[in-house]
């Protein structure tokens, strides 16, 4: 499909993965409209049906349950389009509030949103997007008959290993499911800035082996009790062969997440508190003489922000966070993602050419 080749490449963003140390490229999940067809019943040579063979009774029962999930969960899920791109929403609540990734609205302030239930269209506006933390929320003009909200779930109760459901449009195709299991939690995860990316630094995500493809964004990565656990958000590539896609490595914001932001957006129009950490500096990553990054040179200090009150000062190198070496902005924003707000932390900087440290309370993004 050539509108998902481009949107791809549009979409290709390189990550850090914290505690891996090592380095993919994402592919936010926006695609451009696609089309799908049923695969019918199975055939034998002969043109007639065939039938299935049975299934042992644990494997019905686990069948059973995916039915039952689906069927629950898939009509909460929509697709939407935003200036030519297709991207997916979760259905947050009966006044018609859609939650989804800030990357799929982009620049957008209308959309055109398809349930799984009609082929019709319907209108929406933009609530607010946010990009720091990759989250938007958007509202249908008209709010349909039936349209049902989906659960969310306690994403701390997440487990490596559970089976979850990513539900979406991935290329396209609307109202599509994939299967896999919950393959780590706690990642920290940095989108790039082209192609459409937030560059958000996003802690906490839940990663999973369901296939997460261009069009999957913003829809439901849901468990087997027919919860939304996580918004799926990215999907990786290997740059080592290619930039052809790495399976069964996908990320999702976490449902605890998704839910502080999208009701501070739905009560206050925008979000006024975001739970992420912030020393309350600009700043820019400097290089050694190798041209190799070496720290992260205070630009300018906020009056009263956390670096502030703690004398710290622009000229500053900060050079680590607590356990964490810091030699990029990216390698900042991943060691503060793993902060709260009003926790201490020691920083490490150097300043005319001598190393200090100094306690830190950090504040709020």
């Amino acid at each position: 499909m050539d509108a998902f080749r481009t949107r791809a490449r549009r979409r290709a963003l390189r990550c850090a993965v914290a505690l891996t140390g090592c380095s993919v490229v994402l592919l936010a999940g926006c695609s451009g409209s696609g089309s799908g067809s049923d695969s019918g019943s199975a055939k034998d040579e002969e043109g007639s049906s065939t039938t299935q063979a049975a299934l042992p009774a644990d494997a019905g029962d686990l069948q059973e349950g995916y039915l039952e999930v689906i069927k629950d969960v898939l009509p909460s899920v929509v697709q939407i389009q935003a200036d030519g791109d297709l991207g997916s929403g979760v259905v947050y609540d009966g006044q018609g509030h859609v939650v989804t990734n800030a990357h799929v609205v982009g620049a957008a302030k209308t959309f055109r949103v398809t349930t799984a239930n009609s082929e019709d269209e319907l209108s929406a506006k933009l609530v607010h997007s946010y990009p720091e933390q990759d989250l938007a929320v958007i509202r249908l003009d008209e709010v349909p008959d039936g349209l049902k909200a989906a659960a969310f779930g306690d994403s701390s109760k997440v487990e490596v290993g559970q089976i979850v459901l990513a539900m979406g449009s991935p290329l396209g195709l609307s109202s599509s499911v994939t299967q896999g299991i919950v393959s780590a939690t706690g990642r920290t995860v940095t989108e790039g800035r082209t192609g459409g990316g937030t560059g958000a630094t996003i802690g906490n995500m839940v990663q999973t082996s369901a296939a997460i493809n261009p069009g999957n964004s913003g829809g439901a990565l849901v468990n087997l009790d027919g919860e939304v656990i996580g918004i799926p958000t990215l999907a990786a590539t290997d740059p080592g062969i290619g930039d052809s896609a790495a399976p069964g490595i996908g990320f999702a914001i976490p449902a605890s997440m998704v839910k502080t932001v999208a009701d501070q957006i739905i009560k206050d129009g925008k979000v006024t508190g975001s739970g992420r950490a912030a020393l309350g500096i600009t700043a820019r990553t400097v290089v050694d003489a190798d041209y190799r990054p070496a720290g992260v040179a205070v630009v300018e200090v906020g009056n009263g922000g956390a670096a502030d009150e703690a004398g710290i000062e622009p000229g500053d190198v900060i050079t680590g966070l607590g356990d964490a070496d810091i030699t990029t902005v990216t390698s900042l924003a991943e060691a503060l993602a793993s902060e709260q707000p009003g926790e201490k932390v020691t920083v490490t900087f150097t300043r005319d050419g001598r190393e200090k440290t100094v306690d830190v309370t950090l504040g709020e993004q």
